[in-house]
């Protein structure tokens, strides 16, 4: 019946005025007794004091939002990618893949057994492709206007990136 949380739970009730008239004077004795009911009562009386009183809230000045997004604004956008990676650091992972490579194909060619491949291996012959047959004027004209067209896109894409970026640079 003592427990802490049991205690303050009543005391709050009984300073609330939620209480049943005689659980009021079953706390109201318990306080005038025992040491340590006195003791969370009077800090709860405190703490129900602080909160009746009206306390004025701090408030930001009306320019506040407006001064907070012009320090956003004034803050050093993060670089691109590019900017910030060393590119000695990806050439030298760059040249380590190569030379791993390299290395691997010399290990390789090194261990081959080069007389395994004689003139009595089995040849292989190919059937002959006709390629006239199936290359006629249509479809290599397509092709050519296929690819000039894909061509003009990307040069119409690369030139619009950099005057997007010409843009965003001379607005900022």
């Amino acid at each position: 019946m003592n427990k802490p949380e049991n205690m303050e739970e009543r005391l709050w009730d009984y300073i609330d005025g939620l209480s049943s008239e005689q659980e009021r004077s079953f706390i109201a004795k318990l306080i005038e007794e025992n040491l340590e009911w006195r003791r969370k009562y009077h800090e709860l009386m405190d703490v129900h004091l602080l909160m009746q009183q009206n306390i004025e809230l701090d408030e930001p000045s009306m320019r506040f939002t407006q001064n907070v997004m012009d320090a956003v604004a004034g803050e050093q956008i993060t670089p691109a990618a590019k900017t910030y990676i060393k590119k000695s650091v990806i050439r030298g992972i760059a040249a380590f893949f190569l030379v791993s490579l390299a290395a691997l194909l010399v290990y390789t060619f090194a261990n081959v057994d080069w007389n395994a491949f004689s003139k009595s291996a089995p040849i292989v012959q190919l059937p002959e492709v006709n390629i006239g047959k199936y290359m006629n004027s249509t479809l290599f004209n397509s092709i050519a206007i296929i690819t000039t067209v894909l061509a003009l896109a990307l040069v119409d894409m690369t030139i619009r990136k950099k005057q997007k970026r010409n843009r965003e640079m001379t607005d900022h």
